[in-house]
């Protein structure tokens, strides 16, 4: 019995010892961690309790130098952030409307995607560079609220890799959803710009705003 108990108690001694030395471990270890988070928020000179707000920045892309934002909703801000993450071809054009500081990229078809990253080229119409009517849709929370502040008599410019061309803004309508004649064809070279109205309409606004101008002549 003696010995046994001799057996026992040594038994206990050195698994006392383990369990003493891997606390002793894990405390180096977890003091060795946090000097070594605390050595890369010093290297950042980022508060604490500012990092959150650090990852949530890298997690959504910034909206790039040149895009003003200011008058868009914050939904589509947020919706045209993530459509920079997405693969889009080379744009058909670039639509420059100087009066407002309008600068965006023409590209193909009016989806969802394709109208939160840019404007888009309606389908059926004249293509950007051809003879006729280019019909050319954007969202009005987004590169189309400038739209509000198109008057006639301003020029917008079409830039293709065939060159630029001019046009005078001609009329501005307001037209019911149902109304596509003004995307039918134009003798005369012709630009349709097609957003939503009212601009600041909550919920699917009921009309459609419409501005057209023609090429002038000689450009």
């Amino acid at each position: 019995m003696r010995r046994a108990e001799r057996v026992l108690i040594g038994a206990g001694l050195v698994l006392l010892g383990v369990y003493a030395a891997s606390k002793v471990h894990q405390m180096v270890l977890s003091r060795a961690s946090l000097r070594a988070f605390d050595r890369e928020v010093a290297a950042a000179k980022t508060p604490v309790e500012d990092l959150g707000r650090a990852a949530d920045a890298v997690r959504e892309p910034a909206v790039p130098e040149g895009v003003d934002v200011s008058l868009w909703s914050e939904e589509r801000i947020r919706a045209y952030r993530e459509s920079l993450t997405a693969p889009f071809g080379v744009p058909l054009a670039v639509l420059k409307i100087p009066t407002i500081d309008l600068v965006v990229p023409v590209l193909e078809g009016t989806d969802e995607l394709t109208l939160n990253r840019g404007v888009g080229h309606v389908e059926g119409t004249a293509r950007p560079g051809s003879a006729g009517n280019v019909g050319i849709a954007g969202h009005r929370d987004g590169f189309f609220r400038g739209l509000k502040d198109v008057a006639v008599g301003d020029r917008l410019d079409l830039v293709t890799v065939d060159g630029a061309e001019s046009f005078q803004v001609e009329s501005i309508s307001i037209v019911p959803p149902e109304d596509v004649a003004v995307l039918d064809p134009t003798s005369r070279p012709t630009v349709t710009l097609v957003t939503c109205y009212p601009f600041y309409f909550v919920g699917h606004a009921p009309r459609r705003y419409i501005v057209r101008a023609v090429r002038v002549e000689g450009e």
